[in-house]
C-alpha cells in the first residue's frame, strides 16, 4: 500500500501564524505538525509516500523532511497550484499510485494509535468495498463531517451539519482503490469553490461501497487554534503517561 499526505491549503484559520509558513510546519508539542501524519503512515508499514503542498513552501518541506531516507521511507513531492481543494490535491497522486491501493491522510491529522490493523482489514475488504474511512467519536461533531453507519457500511456523510445525526466524524484518514481517480475527475466544485474528497466518499456511501473502522484512541486535527492547542496537550499527556510507566 502507498501513502498520500495532503499538506496544502492556506491555513487561513490559523492566521497570523500561517502568514509566513505552511500550517503543517507549525509545532505540535515537540514536533512539527507534519511529523504526526508521516509517523501514522510509516508505522502502518507504508514507506512510499507522496506529499502534496503549495509551491510557496515546498522548499521548507524538503529541507525538513528530505528524501525520506532518515525515516526509512521514500518521499515524493508535488506542488498544488491554486486553491482546488482536497479532491484536486489527491488527483495529483494518480501517476504515483498507479494500480495499488493507497491510504490518504490530511497533514493536520494527529492520530495516537497504530492503524496498521485497519490497513490489513481493507486489503481483505477491497473485494466488497472500494473505499474505507477511519472515524472517531467527538463531543463537537457539528465542526466536522458527520457520518452515519449501519453494519459495516457508511450510509451518509454530511459536512458540518447544524443538527448532527451522530457523534462520529470523518477524521481525514481514508483508504482507496485506484479507481477513485475516475470519480475525482468527474467532481464538480462545492459551494466553497473547491473539489471535495467528501463528495466522492458520499458517492461511495450511496453505492454501499464505503466501509469504516473506529479509532479507539484519542484523535484530533490541528487546523484551528483550539484544535492546535488540544493536539499539543494530547501529545504531552501521552508522553507523560509513557514516562510514568
Amino acid at each position: 500500500m502507498r501513502g498520500v499526505l495532503l499538506a496544502g491549503g492556506t491555513g487561513s484559520r490559523l492566521l497570523p501564524l500561517t502568514k509566513v509558513t505552511n500550517k503543517h510546519l507549525l509545532p505540535v508539542y515537540k514536533k512539527p505538525m507534519i511529523y504526526y501524519p508521516l509517523e501514522t503512515l510509516i508505522n502502518a508499514g507504508i514507506k512510499e509516500i507522496f506529499i502534496v503542498t503549495g509551491g510557496e513552501h515546498i522548499g521548507d518541506f524538503f529541507q525538513l523532511l528530505g528524501s525520506g531516507k532518515e525515516w526509512g521511507a521514500h518521499f515524493s513531492y508535488e506542488i498544488q497550484e491554486g486553491n482546488g481543494g482536497t479532491g484536486a490535491a489527491l488527483l495529483l497522486a494518480e501517476d504515483f499510485v498507479r494500480d495499488e491501493e493507497f491510504m490518504v491522510i490530511l497533514g493536520d491529522n494527529v492520530v495516537s494509535e497504530d492503524v496498521s490493523c485497519f490497513v490489513e482489514d481493507f486489503k481483505k475488504e477491497k473485494e466488497k468495498f472500494k473505499a474505507k474511512i477511519l472515524i472517531a467519536k467527538v463531543s463537537d461533531p457539528q465542526n466536522y463531517g458527520v457520518v452515519s453507519f449501519k453494519g459495516k457500511k457508511i450510509s451518509s456523510i454530511i459536512e458540518k451539519p447544524k443538527n448532527p445525526s451522530s457523534f462520529f466524524v470523518n477524521t481525514g484518514l481514508w483508504m482507496f482503490l485506484p479507481d477513485v481517480f475516475g470519480h475525482l475527475k468527474q467532481l464538480k466544485k462545492s459551494p466553497r469553490g473547491e473539489y471535495e474528497i467528501t463528495d466522492v466518499l458520499a458517492w461511495y456511501a450511496k453505492q454501499d461501497l464505503l466501509t469504516y473502522s473506529i479509532l479507539k484512541s484519542a484523535w484530533t486535527d490541528a487546523g484551528s487554534f483550539d484544535s492546535l492547542y488540544n493536539a499539543t496537550v494530547l501529545m504531552r499527556q501521552l508522553e507523560m503517561k509513557t514516562l510514568s510507566k
